[in-house]
């Protein structure tokens, strides 16, 4: 088994006074801090980044170097996969461990969007779907179609997708590194207006997630180096699904490639949904975190408004979902998305995570997506030491 063994975050939103090297440099050597190692005990480095031209830096692996004199000459990686980029890299550096080819593995996520126009964050993210149909497409419009399906299929679940925004954002509250650490009411997210307009059809500005920038990173180890480290959690198991590209290609409302990849990690760690104690998953817009609700096995298809409705996904529930405030409000830069969520696990599952503790949580999920359904990874961790 792998464990992670460290964690660094940094603030997300709009950091206009960090470069990307920067934020890689802060994260990384929060992440060496909390695991009690130097540069020069990692073995290999890897990092989420998926830039589309949003940055200059498009060999950016080797940036990591300057998070420590002692990761000169260390091999580094900079791994792909559209918004489930940081998930890639952790996968890939709990891989390597498993191989033998490392014991210890740094891994960081990163992104450097603001300081772009609207436009530009658009036609960047626009490249992760599929360009000989999609072209053009904003990604609000992508999800649109989601929305579009599902209420055609299962009748108009506007409130629902408001008491999503309405959840995450009261839950950011208690994270001082979301980007939009406020409340708004359910009333609030439920109404178009001027502050809160239409951006596609159902979907609303409350609907969508943030343009942020940001990094987190983790320690992987080697399961035989527990005793190295004071609070440690392990990878019961793993999952990674890429379903076909083109949206035409597929059933929308069957979230088929995310609901692939939780069945297939639940039977690699012998466990099932009500297992699971806290998850953070990919809420690019509220329609995704309602059709991950039915993915996870949360609620059967086209019901997964009752796990708002009955108060299972909310801090106290049977399972809460995106305590962190999810990156509705804790932000989305999109490389750092899935490390920031094996931090916040791993935070949750070591009793670390402060004010956002579920208490007595031990078993969590992560579920990272990468362009409309296409890449799904899924890690179940659990508490080894705490």
């Amino acid at each position: 088994m792998v464990c992670i063994a460290g964690w660094g975050h940094t603030k997300f939103g709009r950091l206009s006074e960090q470069s990307l090297e920067d934020l890689i440099v802060e994260a990384g050597r929060q992440a060496l801090t909390n695991a009690g190692i130097s540069g020069a005990d990692v073995d290999g480095m890897w990092l989420g980044h998926f830039n589309a031209g949003m940055v200059d830096d498009g060999f950016a692996s080797s940036l990591m170097l300057g998070i420590d004199p002692g990761l000169r000459f260390k091999p580094a990686t900079r791994l792909e996969n559209a918004c489930a980029s940081g998930s890639a890299a952790v996968h890939a550096a709990r891989q390597a461990i498993l191989a033998g080819d490392c014991k210890v593995a740094l891994v960081v996520g990163v992104e450097k969007m603001t300081h772009l126009p609207g436009a530009d964050v658009t036609a960047a993210l626009g490249r992760a779907s599929y360009q000989k149909e999609e072209a053009g497409t904003s990604f609000p419009g992508i999800f649109a179609q989601f929305a579009q399906a599902y209420f055609k299929e299962f009748g108009d679940h506007s409130l629902a997708l408001a008491k999503i925004a309405a959840k995450n954002h009261g839950n950011s509250v208690n994270n001082p590194l979301a980007q939009l650490q406020k409340p708004l009411d359910l009333d609030f997210c439920a109404t178009e207006s001027d502050r809160n307009p239409m951006i596609a059809a159902p979907l609303k500005k409350t609907d969508c997630s943030l343009v942020s920038d940001g990094a987190a990173a983790v320690v992987l180890v080697a399961e035989d180096m527990l005793n190295d480290f004071d609070k440690v959690v392990r990878f019961r198991s793993v999952a990674h699904v890429n379903d076909l590209l083109p949206m035409s290609a597929r059933n929308l409302t069957d979230f088929e490639g995310p609901a692939r990849a939780m069945a297939l990690a639940y039977e690699r760690a012998g466990l099932t949904v009500d297992d699971i104690d806290v998850a953070e998953v990919h809420d690019c817009f509220t329609i995704a975190e309602l059709l991950i609700y039915e993915a996870m096995g949360l609620a059967p298809k086209g019901q997964g408004a009752s796990v708002l409705e009955d108060g299972s996904v909310y801090a106290g529930g049977r399972l809460p979902v995106n305590l962190s405030g999810g990156l509705k409000a804790k932000g989305h830069p999109v490389g750092a998305t899935g490390v920031s969520m094996h931090a916040l696990i791993t935070r949750q599952l070591t009793g670390q995570a402060d004010a956002m503790q579920q208490p007595g949580a031990e078993l969590g999920l992560v579920f990272n997506m990468g362009g409309s359904g296409v890449a799904s990874h899924v890690s179940i961790l659990e508490t080894v030491k705490s």
